[in-house]
């Protein structure tokens, strides 16, 4: 009778012959990533897969240290490590000890570790950035003599403003060679005085590009005295240099914008300008005019001249006034003395003596008004209108009249 095995027991043999194979436990797999998940617990599960076939993976939190970036859908990945059977589920999988990027990612792992690494030097820091002068004479270019980056720099540069000077230092831009001829180009402008440097080349892949990645032409572009305008590649292209670079342009094209003002809006500012300084000037030559005018109005308010003529026809005025008021006082004065005149002409004592009246007065002179001032056998002057008469008292009677 045939021998029965629980499914335990085939497990665990199969196990054992994954653990025999020698081969199985130290094997390198490459393939492309799918269903990658990250657990809570730090284990890392995903498939393996080609257009043949699929293998399960999982890397545990333990090898986790390894993984210099972040696994994602579609990476090329070549995974180190053992295959071995989960005896629970039946299954086998690749227990992932290490893994790295396939081709271009181990080229893109370079990058980023390089880019970390300058950056925490501070390499790519704002404040170690020159500013690329507005005006420049001489415009320096570290590119392929030939090739359309040189052409759209020269083109441009040349229709912006022709006076300016293009000095290119015909560099290698790809292979072995490029990374220390692109540092003998920057240096080399350097030492010329160029206003302005453009490092850069027409776009490609990473590998074509990797020149432009090396950390000796980023530290010759930061340890660079001219300013750097990195230009590499088409606008979705990013490289070391353009992180290191003072200012970094998408294209060759447009990094000849930046570096060569363009001399025809100089011109249009020029005259928008001078439009707006004879405006200006207009408006303060009015202005001025007016307060010259406003300043004449007020000085020949303020003059010597009108000022007398002003307190003359003000004295002029109070001696009208003073006249004025001289004849009224003495029309009223005249007016006044008529009325005491003739009131006085009642009290008079010649009107009342050409009345038939007399005045009396004693020998001093004394007017006298009664008998007491009188006495028998003294003299009195007796007053008529036309004269006096001096007569003696013999008697005096006294008188009471009703």
């Amino acid at each position: 009778m045939q021998n029965v095995y629980t499914v335990a027991q085939v497990n665990s043999y199969i196990k054992n012959m994954f653990t025999q194979d020698y081969m199985l436990q130290s094997i390198m797999v490459k393939g492309e990533v799918s269903n990658c998940k990250y657990h809570s617990s730090g284990h890392i599960y995903f498939t393996l897969k080609d257009a043949k076939g699929t293998i399960a993976c999982v890397m545990f939190a333990s090898s986790r240290a390894g993984l210099k970036f972040k696994m994602t859908e579609g990476q090329q990945v070549i995974v180190g490590g053992s295959i071995d059977v989960y005896e629970r589920d039946g299954k086998y999988q690749l227990y992932a000890r290490e893994i790295s990027l396939d081709g271009t990612g181990a080229l893109y792992e370079r990058y980023e570790q390089l880019k970390r690494e300058l950056e925490e030097r501070g390499m790519f820091a704002q404040q170690y950035k020159q500013p690329i002068p507005k005006y420049i004479k001489t415009l320096g270019v570290v590119t392929a003599s030939t090739g359309a980056a040189v052409r759209d720099i020269i083109n441009i540069a040349g229709r912006r403003n022709p006076y300016v000077q293009i000095i290119l230092y015909p560099a290698i831009v790809q292979g072995e060679a490029a990374a220390p001829s692109i540092v003998n180009g920057i240096r080399a402008l350097e030492r010329i005085g160029v206003d302005t440097m453009i490092v850069g080349r027409g776009g490609g892949s990473i590998e074509d590009l990797w020149a432009f990645n090396e950390e000796i032409v980023a530290q010759a572009i930061f340890d660079c005295s001219v300013p750097v305008i990195s230009a590499v590649g088409h606008e979705t292209d990013t490289t070391i240099a353009d992180f290191v670079a003072d200012m970094r342009a998408p294209t060759p094209s447009a990094a000849a914008e930046l570096a060569v003002y363009d001399i025809e809006q100089m011109q249009e500012k020029l005259e928008e300008y001078a439009f707006t300084m004879q405006h200006m000037c207009r408006r303060a030559l009015g202005r001025y005019r007016q307060m010259t005018e406003q300043y004449g109005v007020r000085m020949r308010y303020l003059s010597p001249v009108n000022t007398i003529r002003m307190k003359r026809t003000q004295a002029l005025s109070l001696e009208e006034h003073l006249q004025d008021a001289m004849d009224r006082h003495l029309r009223e004065s005249r007016h006044r003395l008529a009325i005491y005149v003739e009131q006085m002409k009642g009290l008079s004592p010649l009107d009342k003596l050409n009345q038939g009246y007399a005045y009396v007065a004693d020998e001093r002179g004394a007017t006298m008004s009664s008998i007491a001032q009188a006495s028998v056998g003294g003299s009195i002057a007796v007053y008529l209108k036309d004269g006096r008469l001096t007569a003696q008292i013999t008697d005096k009677q006294p008188e009471e009249y009703h």
